[in-house]
């Protein structure tokens, strides 16, 4: 069966801040998802490169990296995706730059959409306070010490925040990244 194809997304740039360890499924379902939507996708991260993916208890595919957290803006993108992964989101919330560079998304009202583990970047980013967010179950302690209040829902939207619990929700949580994205103020 061919993927939906859509411009939805036409002439749209979407990061997707990633490093070693993150979740397979959690990078290429929702990047699949944006460039049939028409959006040109780049892969951040801390290392230039390929970043490995974690799928099963072991290492899996592997990607190019576009661009570095120390080589690029978020002026440069109209919205970001931070897939989860156990190690993905661990390495990125202790790296100074790939947590300015969430900032820069926050700062200018850009959309943000972030599965299973990847809200652990929220949380480093002082964000969290006052939103609805879901997450990987076992984040939910994490969230809610950091002032969010976390919901058992496959979807959770609050403002400009879009999370999600697990890659079996990725269907749900392509849907509305995609519709969400499509609101996002442009690039400068």
């Amino acid at each position: 069966m061919e993927e939906e194809k859509s411009t939805l997304l036409l002439d749209r740039r979407i990061a997707i801040l990633a490093t070693d360890g993150f979740e397979e499924s959690e990078l290429f379902e929702p990047k699949k998802a944006l460039e049939n939507a028409g959006a040109k996708v780049d892969i951040v991260s801390l290392h230039p490169g390929r970043i490995k993916a974690w799928k099963d208890g072991d290492w899996g595919k592997s990607i190019h990296v576009d661009a570095t957290v120390d080589d690029t803006e978020g002026y440069k993108y109209d919205s970001l995706l931070i897939p989860g992964g156990v190690m993905n989101p661990d390495q990125l919330r202790m790296n100074k730059r790939a947590i300015a560079f969430v900032h820069e998304f926050i700062e200018d009202d850009k959309y943000i959409a972030s599965i299973c583990h990847g809200p652990q970047v929220l949380i480093e980013t002082g964000l969290t306070k006052g939103k609805n967010l879901t997450s990987w179950p076992s984040l939910k302690t994490d969230l809610i010490n950091s002032g969010a209040q976390w919901v058992d829902e496959e979807v959770v939207i609050d403002e400009h925040l879009i999370t999600s619990r697990s890659p079996k929700d990725i269907p749900a949580f392509n849907k509305k990244m995609v519709e969400e994205f499509s609101h996002s103020p442009r690039r400068i």
